[in-house]
């Protein structure tokens, strides 16, 4: 089939690549012409393992393609997919749909044919119907159908859950769009993968719902750290033992310094503005919101208890940037919380991250950028691991203890034994363990 894919963020250029390494003809269409002629050279915008070999391999097989003709690549399209952004509305935590209602305008007026207009973005419940009542208003004499799909990529893991999929969730109630959409997701049928059509709000909804609960997730297991820091207990044997009960799986229950990522925080507060405007509350996700938020501060406290409170004129090298390992994606990292409480209490800080260097140097002010964790060590009074990233969990430790001002580690993570660290004499001090 013939894709055009409107968005090469995160979201349109992985699935983009997946679809047309299933077989199908993709065009990606993106209005910024410098990333799209770095696209067509070979470099990838984001960081996301194996995608550049991915879109490598389907351009020589002439099945992707970039372009910034948004009508050359609709008119020719049976699915046309809207993965733009739908980052948080300042001041009110709404989604801003902007550009998936720009997005709506132009396909509507290039359109040819039937056209599946696919909603791949993520946005709050009642969107494609004003996507269609869009369409309608430009092009009367449209034939074309709305559908809801939404994506549920993991970052680090993408390609693998887009071809191996829990499940694929399509909203629509148009008999011919199901046959596209169908035809479409083929390939995973010879894997079982389950295959949920819907209608339209009920997918909407599904995306939000699902992302809501994992964030809610994290932030209970990180509340039973907090819990097992008071009373001795340690929060991975309690994620253990409650893990594996089927009923509540052992998935989003590392604790650590609260979750962030391109999806949670803004997901979890549309999803709030969502059922407040709907007259319906949604008080839990709520309280996570409000959780996680805190946490994130308070993990400046964690480091200064490992320097007997007192931050100021004390160098903190910092482990890890991004809100998760395998990403070089930033936003709404604990990162971007911790080194500014922490600077603001007097503390300098130096830093490093695998992929998140360029990006962080655009959010984070006067923080002295390191090319490896031994020069983050390298005369700080303190080290703290905020990203797991794999380099991470293997570092030289007698090396680090000796190029350190103290040797004190807060890993904010568990990736270390307690034990271990302090056996080789580490001032050690990680989440939801006994310290003792």
């Amino acid at each position: 089939m013939r894709v055009a894919m409107i968005g090469t963020g995160y979201v349109g250029l992985v699935s983009g690549a997946c679809f047309a390494d299933f077989g199908h003809t993709v065009t990606c269409v993106d209005k910024d012409a410098t990333k799209i002629e770095r696209l067509k050279s070979g470099g990838m915008p984001i960081y996301e393992p194996g995608l550049d070999l991915l879109v490598a391999q389907n351009v020589r097989g002439g099945r992707l393609a970039f372009t910034t003709e948004t009508e050359s690549a609709v008119r020719a399209a049976d699915a046309v997919f809207i993965a733009v952004g739908t980052p948080s509305r300042r001041g009110d935590g709404h989604a801003d749909l902007s550009y998936v209602y720009a997005a709506a305008e132009e396909i509507a007026a290039v359109m040819n044919g039937f056209t599946v207009v696919v909603t791949k973005s993520t946005v709050p419940v009642g969107t494609g119907d004003e996507i269609e009542a869009i369409i309608r208003r430009v092009r009367p004499d449209a034939d074309f159908a709305v559908v809801s799909n939404p994506e549920f990529l993991r970052e680090g893991a993408a390609i693998e859950d887009f071809k191996r999929p829990d499940r694929v969730v399509v909203g629509t109630d148009d008999e011919r769009a199901r046959k596209v959409m169908t035809e479409l997701y083929r390939p995973l049928y010879l894997n079982e993968t389950p295959v949920m059509f819907t209608s339209r709000r009920t997918s909407e909804l599904i995306k939000y719902a699902a992302n809501a609960f994992l964030a809610l997730k994290i932030t209970y297991i990180n509340e039973m750290a907090d819990l097992c820091d008071a009373l001795g207990a340690d929060v991975q044997q309690v994620a253990r033992g409650i893990g594996l009960d089927k009923r509540i799986g052992s998935k989003f229950l590392n604790a650590g310094p609260g979750y962030g990522g391109s999806c949670f925080p803004k997901d979890t507060l549309a999803l709030v503005r969502t059922a407040r405007d709907a007259g319906s509350p949604v008080s839990l996700i709520e309280t996570t919101v409000a959780v996680n938020d805190k946490r994130k501060l308070a993990m400046a406290d964690r480091v200064a208890s490992a320097l007997d409170g007192e931050l100021a004129g004390k160098t903190v090298g910092v482990l890890g940037l991004t809100f998760k390992p395998n990403t070089d994606d930033m936003r709404d990292a604990p990162s971007l919380a911790i080194i500014p409480a922490l600077q603001a209490r007097g503390a300098r800080i130096q830093a490093f991250d695998p992929e998140g260097l360029a990006e962080a140097r655009q959010l984070l002010r006067d923080v002295d950028f390191k090319d490896d964790p031994y020069d983050v060590a390298s005369g700080a009074d303190v080290l703290v691991i905020i990203t797991e990233w794999d380099q991470f969990r293997a570092l030289d430790l007698d090396r680090i203890k000796s190029l350190m001002r103290r040797p004190a580690l807060v890993d904010l993570r568990n990736i270390y034994k307690p034990d271990d660290m302090r056996a080789r004499g580490f001032a050690y001090s990680s989440v939801g363990r006994p310290q003792t």
